[in-house]
């Protein structure tokens, strides 16, 4: 039977945050998880967007008990005072979902020199999560979700000596290696996770072929060339809409059956119902994850350690 928003159970009580949950995928996993009566702390850059967002959210669902939080991914120094923000608001949080992202745009920087994609993609998500982490452990057994892309099939593990990729910058090339990323931390927060004997469970997702605002953002953008224009055309012709391109993420986050380390997405790969995929344990697997955590608190100068329960 296809797993579907009806499956979710009561959320009353609970405390989630979605990052990027002002428009596509974030916009439809904050609303269902508000409907599913969960506290939603939408986690978001653009303040304007975000409140036109909410009031979204609010016409079909008056009771959704909704909270905006301003958080620019891009910046370390955001990172940490929308984490101070949430903290102070919160002794505990239930779900957290590192949802937002960008796709294929051309090079830059971040606030802090790192390359956009990587930096906002994985970074960000990295420091927010090692922040988040105290709230996270108090909560009788949180989820972390991470949100990647079939597109970590061709993305290389990060290198240590250029994880901004200098001199050798495409942007499929890049956006490929954020995804990677995104997939390598969730298993690797899930080691610690276990390692440590907390509650706290790490998932990973991946919302297949969806017709969102990020296709549209990239191509406007142009930083993926051909490439993203074709995508952009099947996703709007072909791709799932938003509503079911979230169920993925929120199966991850929601379904009492699943576990930590599980990975879930559509059943025909870019579409269908969510369901469990297979991670493939390749040669040197490891060894990425490990040099991933490595240079991921070198560049950010947040150490994320799990501490043992007890």
């Amino acid at each position: 039977m296809s797993w579907s928003q009806k499956d979710i159970p009561d959320l009353t009580g609970k405390v989630a945050v979605v990052t990027g949950a002002n428009g596509g995928l974030g916009l439809e996993t904050a609303r269902t998880l508000a409907r599913a009566g969960a506290h939603v702390v939408m986690a978001v850059r653009n303040q304007e967007k975000a409140a036109v967002a909410l009031d979204d959210i609010k016409s079909g669902c008056p009771s959704a008990d909704l909270e905006l939080v301003p958080l620019d991914l891009g910046s370390l120094a955001s990172v940490r005072a929308a984490a101070d923000q949430i903290l102070a608001a919160h002794d505990k949080i239930d779900i957290l979902i590192n949802n937002a992202g960008v796709m294929a745009v051309p090079e830059r920087r971040t606030q802090d020199g790192f390359e956009m994609q990587f930096g906002v993609n994985h970074l960000g998500h990295f420091a927010l999560t090692s922040h988040l982490l105290p709230a996270i452990l108090r909560a009788a057994a949180a989820r972390v979700v991470a949100v990647s892309s079939t597109a970590h099939h061709m993305g290389r593990p990060v290198d240590p000596k250029n994880p901004n990729l200098e001199g050798a910058y495409e942007a499929w090339k890049a956006y490929g290696q954020s995804k990677l990323a995104n997939f390598h931390f969730a298993i690797g927060l899930q080691q610690r996770f276990e390692a440590a004997g907390v509650a706290a469970q790490s998932l990973l997702s991946h919302p297949g072929l969806t017709d969102s605002d990020l296709q549209e953002t990239s191509v406007t953008e142009s930083g993926g060339g051909f490439l993203q224009k074709f995508f952009h055309t099947l996703a709007t012709s072909i791709g799932m809409t938003t509503e079911d391109g979230a169920l993925s993420q929120l199966r991850a986050a929601t379904d009492p059956k699943a576990k930590g380390g599980e990975f879930y997405g559509p059943l025909y790969v870019n579409n269908g119902p969510p369901v469990r995929k297979p991670i493939l344990r390749v040669i040197g697997m490891q060894n990425a994850i490990d040099t991933l955590w490595d240079v991921s608190e070198r560049m950010t100068g947040v150490a994320l350690e799990v501490p043992r329960a007890g």
